[in-house]
């Protein structure tokens, strides 16, 4: 059987426009319409007006979702060439003025703040094994707005592991689908409202 590489929105105003993605090798995996159902029905009260940061672009599924959703600003970062090419296009056919890819590895970009984010969304390749130190560039390195939110994905056998939650971050949520795992943060604190009311409103 032939793979389809797209991806389709499941939610607000691209709702159904599928996402026709580069065929990569290693493939191109898309977080899944369960996984991104589940992941913006928790973030429904909070996504609308957001800058966020797709720092594992790929297909643009989760970017792409924030933004038909209301999301203000989206960012992608994609190393691959013929990929961060492909995001370009797609930004372009929608008239997205507001969204913007960086060709690099996530990695190198942490390294010079650019910007301050209220949403990331954080999925690394499953055969990465730096998602601790990834989390700590991101979290230590001033990308974050207060109040701000991290997905997290990664894979529940087989891959690098899951990531470890920083002192001071708090996990919101944690769910998995199939063989992907996946959560929500947010930094912890005495002043912070109940996590469980936020996210059922």
């Amino acid at each position: 059987m032939t793979r389809p590489f797209h991806v389709r929105v499941i939610g607000g105003s691209l709702r159904r426009h599928r996402l026709r993605f580069p065929e990569m090798s290693p493939p191109i995996r898309p977080t899944p319409d369960a996984v991104r159902e589940t992941l913006f029905n928790w973030l429904r009260p909070r996504i609308v007006g957001t800058t966020c940061l797709d720092l594992f672009a790929g297909s643009g599924a989760l970017g792409f979702e924030a933004w038909s959703r209301g999301a203000r600003v989206v960012h992608f970062v994609e190393r691959e060439p013929r990929v961060a090419a492909y995001l370009e296009r797609q930004l372009a056919a929608l008239g997205i003025r507001d969204g913007f890819v960086t060709r690099a590895d996530a990695f190198t970009f942490l390294q010079c703040p650019t910007g301050r984010f209220d949403v990331v969304f954080l999925d690394p390749p499953f055969q990465e094994t730096r998602q601790d130190l990834l989390l700590d560039v991101l979290i230590g390195g001033g990308w974050l707005n207060p109040g701000a939110w991290i997905f997290l994905e990664w894979a529940r056998r087989g891959g690098g592991g899951p990531f470890g939650i920083p002192p001071g971050w708090e996990l919101w949520r944690e769910a998995h689908t199939g063989q992907v795992a996946y959560a929500l943060i947010r930094e912890s604190g005495p002043d912070r409202e109940n996590p469980q009311a936020i996210l059922s409103r």
